[in-house]
C-alpha cells in the first residue's frame, strides 16, 4: 500500500502544495535532515540553516558518575533524541551493558521512543502529550511515585540562555515528590551568523517564505543573527509545538503556523502545508 508521501513523489511538482516555497530549517543537522525530507515530499525547497549544533561535552564527570550508579534510579526520563544518543554512546565508552538498566523504568517523548527501543529494546512510558510536561502528567497518575528517584539527561546550553522547558520539567518532577538528578549529557551551542551569509541575504531580499523553528534555543540563536523587524518582511513563522511557539512570541515573533501533531516532523510539515492550502482558498 502506498503512503501519501509516496503519492506526492509521483505527482508533478507544480501540483504539490509547497511547490516553490523556500523554507528555512533552523534545527540541528540530525533533525534538519528528517524535517527536510517531509518538506520535499510536499514540494517545498528546504534551506538548511541550523542555528544551533549539538556536540560532545567538555567534561563528562557528572554523567559518568550517574551512569556508574544507574541501579540507584527508579526512572530515567529522556527529553530528546539527542539525549538518548548521548546517553547510550557514553555507556558504550564506559563499557556498560544495557543490562544495568533492568531496574529502571525508561520514558521518552513521541518518536524518540523508537530510538530508545533501538538501543535497549524497550520503553516503559510514552506520554500522550509529546512533551516534558506530558511526562510529568503521566507520572502523576502512578501510585507511590513520591520519593522515587529519576535521572534526567539534558543538554548543557552554551552561547544562548537556557529555555525554560527543562527547568520547568525538573520542577514538575520535584512537585510530584520525586528525587531528581539532572545531568548534562551533551552540549547545545549557537552557531555564528557568518556561516549563513547567503541564507540571511535571501531572507532580507524577501525570497524566503517560511522559517521553521523546532525549539526555543533555535529561535533565540536565530534572533542573534538578524535585526528581524527590518530584515524580515515576508517570512511566515512556523513552530513545532506550543512551547516553542509561546517562547517565540515572547521573544517578539508572530507565529502563523503551529503544528497540532508535534510528535513527529511529518506533523510539522503537514501544518505548514495546511497553512498554504488554506491561504490559497482565500
Amino acid at each position: 500500500m502506498s503512503t501519501s508521501s509516496d503519492t506526492n513523489l509521483l505527482a508533478p511538482s507544480t501540483q504539490l502544495p509547497l511547490f516553490g516555497k523556500r523554507i528555512i530549517v533552523t534545527a540541528p543537522r540530525n533533525y534538519a535532515a528528517r524535517l527536510s525530507e517531509h518538506i520535499i515530499n510536499q514540494g517545498g525547497l528546504p534551506l538548511l540553516m541550523p542555528t544551533i549544533e549539538t556536540c560532545l561535552l567538555e567534561n563528562y564527570m557528572k554523567l559518568d558518575n550517574a551512569l556508574q550508579q544507574l541501579d540507584k534510579f527508579d526512572w530515567i526520563a529522556f527529553t530528546s533524541r539527542n539525549g538518548i544518543d548521548a546517553f547510550f554512546q557514553r555507556m558504550a565508552v564506559l563499557g556498560l551493558s544495557t543490562s544495568v538498566l533492568e531496574n529502571s523504568q525508561l520514558c521518552a517523548i513521541g518518536k524518540d521512543a523508537e530510538r530508545l527501543i533501538f538501543f535497549c529494546d524497550r520503553v516503559d512510558l510514552i506520554p500522550t502529550e509529546p512533551s516534558p510536561e506530558g511526562i510529568v502528567a503521566e507520572l502523576s497518575q502512578i501510585v507511590n511515585i513520591q520519593e522515587k528517584t529519576v535521572l534526567v539527561p539534558v543538554p548543557e546550553v552554551v552561547g544562548v540562555s537556557e529555555p525554560d522547558v527543562i527547568p520547568k520539567f525538573v520542577t514538575g518532577l520535584q512537585k510530584l515528590g520525586m528525587q531528581v538528578t539532572r545531568v548534562p549529557a551533551y552540549t547545545t551551542r549557537s552557531l555564528p551568523k557568518n556561516v549563513y551569509e547567503v541564507e540571511l541575504n535571501l531572507i532580507r531580499q524577501g525570497k524566503v517564505d517560511v522559517i521553521a523553528f523546532s525549539s526555543t534555543t533555535e529561535v533565540e540563536s536565530f534572533l542573534k543573527m538578524v535585526d528581524f523587524q527590518s530584515d524580515n518582511q515576508h517570512c511566515i513563522i512556523a513552530c513545532f509545538g506550543p512551547y516553542t511557539a509561546a517562547n517565540a512570541e515572547r521573544l517578539g515573533l508572530k507565529v502563523s503556523v503551529l503544528a497540532e501533531d508535534y510528535s513527529s516532523f511529518e506533523g510539522f510539515a503537514t501544518a505548514i502545508t495546511t497553512f498554504f492550502k488554506s491561504s490559497a482558498k482565500h
